[in-house]
């Protein structure tokens, strides 16, 4: 474990639920998204949530070397447990982080009580076609700046044009070229398939109907493999799960990890739109930026992001601009600004 950064999120004192190490992440970086931060304060209402970042990656530091191979990965994970997770303990794995769950819940089913995949792959080959890997490997190691653009279309196709530009920026401060290069070929190496049929413990497969990176026929492939295990499909195309309707993912996470959460009714359409959210829209509508609308209502940036952020999903755009527009043409006033 040496080397390797943790953080706990102790909001309450409940079970300790351990997220698996994502390809590109950073500790610090992560906390300062304020999507990021929202979703994973609701799962850790509940519990006591453990990430870490991966040697090299992150908070670990550019000295040590990012795991290789999924042996690397548990070897990794096995002595974040072993440091901070005594007994049995709840493991999530999403995105590339689910083969090394999977691999240690199956050669370590006593100590894994739960296990939760969220966007998840047993196989890296079969994510894209041969030609379509080598050549985002290629862009990504020969011009990391638009290899991570791509990577950002990939990832979080359903945000706006700046939203994904921040996250291209935080890709490119999350890990070097050669790391993001690395990182990226490990996961299309990953094959797990020959351990799905010994993992033990109740395992529950989330995965997003439209997720661009990780195809829904995989996600539905781990559920069919892995014995007894549930598939919940959700809506939307982004990849990350504080993305888009995070609080849906939020749901079959902690139903997952064994909660009674009752499911909330349909919450999408312009009917679905709060006044709040009506008012910030028109506002909008009138021209105005975040910044300008948070000085008019007096809240933060971030409050006022998030709730255009809700309303583009309830209408299903990708724009605030084109947010504004629907509503407006539902109530019969002028378009958005620029729509």
């Amino acid at each position: 474990m040496t080397g390797v950064q943790t953080c706990a999120l102790p909001i309450c004192t409940g079970p300790p639920v351990l997220f698996c190490g994502w390809w590109c992440s950073h500790l610090s970086l992560n906390w300062h998204d304020p999507l990021f931060r929202q979703f994973v304060s609701r799962l850790a209402q509940r519990h006591t949530i453990i990430r870490y970042d991966r040697p090299g990656t992150g908070l670990s530091g550019s000295a040590g070397t990012p795991p290789h191979t999924v042996d690397d990965e548990v070897a990794v994970l096995a002595g974040v447990i072993d440091a901070l997770a005594p007994g049995r303990f709840d493991l999530v794995g999403a995105s590339s982080g689910a083969a090394a769950a999977i691999a240690y819940a199956a050669d370590q089913p006593d100590r894994v009580g739960r296990l939760v995949l969220y966007g998840g792959f047993a196989r890296g080959a079969e994510l894209a076609s041969p030609a379509a890997r080598a050549a985002l490997l290629e862009v990504i190691g020969s011009h990391w700046g638009l290899g991570s653009r791509l990577l950002a279309d990939l990832f979080v196709p359903g945000s706006s044009g700046p939203e994904q530009d921040a996250f291209a920026a935080f890709q490119r401060r999350s890990a070097t070229r050669e790391q993001a290069a690395e990182s990226l070929a490990a996961s299309y190496a990953v094959d797990v398939t020959a351990e799905l049929a010994r993992v033990r413990a109740p395992t529950s497969v989330l995965h997003r109907r439209q997720d661009r990176a990780v195809p829904f026929a995989l996600g539905a492939d781990l559920a069919r493999r892995i014995p007894g295990a549930s598939l919940t499909a959700l809506d939307g195309v982004d990849h990350f799960p504080w993305r888009g309707d995070a609080d849906a993912v939020a749901d079959a996470m902690l139903r997952g990890l064994g909660h009674h959460v009752p499911p909330r009714p349909d919450l999408t359409g312009p009917d679905a739109i709060t006044e709040r959210e009506r008012e910030i829209l028109a506002l909008v509508a009138e021209g105005l930026t975040d910044p300008q609308i948070a000085q008019r209502l007096v809240v933060s940036p971030h409050t006022v992001h998030r709730h255009i952020a809700n309303a583009r999903v309830k209408l299903g755009v990708r724009s605030r601009a084109a947010a504004a527009a629907t509503l407006a043409r539902r109530s019969g006033a002028p378009p958005a600004a620029g729509s």
